[in-house]
C-alpha cells in the first residue's frame, strides 16, 4: 500500500535520523538545480535501471517536483513487492513552499516545466506564422500543440516533458548514473 507523507513529516524523519530511503524521481537538471540534501537520484524516465540499489528493509520516500511521478515510481516499487513506501505530497514545490532546507545547485539548465512551455509556445507561433506565410492548413500545428496540453491537464501528464528529459542537456554529465557534484 502506498502512503502519503507530508514535507514536515519527512523533514523530522531526517532532522531526527530516522531510518529512511528518500528516492528523488525528477530529472537530472531538477535534481541539480534544487534538492533535498539526503535524497537519492534515481529519474523516473529510467527508474527500472535503479530498482535494485533501493533497501527493502526501510521505508522509501519518493518525490519529485509535484508529486505525479512520484506516484508512477511507487506504483513501480509496489508491482516489484516493496512494501512500505511513502510519497510526498506536494514534492519539491511543497518543501520549497514550506521554507524546508534545499542544496541549490550551480545548473544552468532550464527547469523541465519551463522548457516544455518555451516548446509549447514556439510550436504554436511556428504555427501560427506557417499558416498567415505558408498555408492556412499550417494552424493545425498550433491546434495539435493545444490538443496536447488539454490531454496533458486531463491525464496529468507530459509526454512534451518525458521528451525534453531525454534531451542531452538534461542528463548528467555523463549519463543520470553519474554521481551529481553540486558546490
Amino acid at each position: 500500500m502506498i502512503k502519503q507523507a507530508t514535507v514536515h513529516e519527512i523533514n523530522n524523519l531526517l532532522d531526527t535520523g530516522g531510518e529512511c530511503q528518500v528516492i528523488d524521481v525528477r530529472e537530472f537538471s531538477e535534481f541539480n538545480s534544487e534538492r533535498i540534501a539526503d535524497a537519492k537520484l534515481m529519474p523516473l524516465s529510467n527508474f527500472e535501471k535503479h530498482e535494485a540499489e533501493i533497501d527493502h528493509t526501510k521505508p522509501v520516500y519518493i518525490m519529485c517536483r509535484s508529486g505525479n511521478r512520484a506516484k508512477q515510481a511507487a506504483e513501480k516499487l509496489t508491482s516489484k513487492g516493496f512494501t512500505d513506501i511513502h510519497v510526498i505530497e506536494g514534492g519539491m514545490t511543497a518543501w520549497a513552499g514550506a521554507n524546508l532546507p534545499v542544496i541549490k545547485g550551480d545548473s544552468k539548465v532550464w527547469s523541465l516545466e519551463r522548457q516544455v512551455r518555451f516548446a509549447a509556445g514556439a510550436f504554436v507561433l511556428t504555427g501560427v506564422l506557417l499558416s498567415v506565410f505558408v498555408s492556412p492548413y499550417l494552424i493545425l500545428l498550433s491546434g495539435f500543440v493545444g490538443a496536447g496540453l488539454m490531454f496533458s491537464a486531463v491525464t496529468d501528464t507530459c509526454g512534451m516533458g518525458m521528451v525534453l528529459a531525454r534531451m542531452p542537456w538534461n542528463r548528467g554529465p555523463v549519463t543520470c548514473d553519474a554521481p551529481v557534484q553540486v558546490k
